[in-house]
């Protein structure tokens, strides 16, 4: 299972478990991806990690000092993006 990380501005948008969808953005370098409708916006992802699922299911949501993060998986293989 593939898991990716989001930043959501505002507590109580999405909870454990419930099915999200994404919608993919393109900058000239790298894919962006959106939880649907807006709730979170993940990290720029290089071309060669595109996400190929549009459908993930909230793993985690997390609370810190710079705000709120939730975990997402996805039904496909874990990708190693420190290569």
């Amino acid at each position: 299972m593939r898991r990716m990380e989001f930043k959501m501005e505002r507590k109580g948008l999405l909870k454990i478990g419930q099915r999200i969808t994404v919608t993919e953005g393109v900058l000239p370098s790298n894919y962006y991806y959106t939880i649907d409708p807006s709730y979170a916006m993940s990290a720029n992802i290089p071309f060669r990690y595109r996400l190929r699922s549009r459908e993930g299911v909230v793993e985690d949501i997390v609370e810190n000092a710079r705000g709120f993060y939730v975990t997402v998986q996805f039904d496909e293989p874990e990708v190693d993006m420190t290569r």
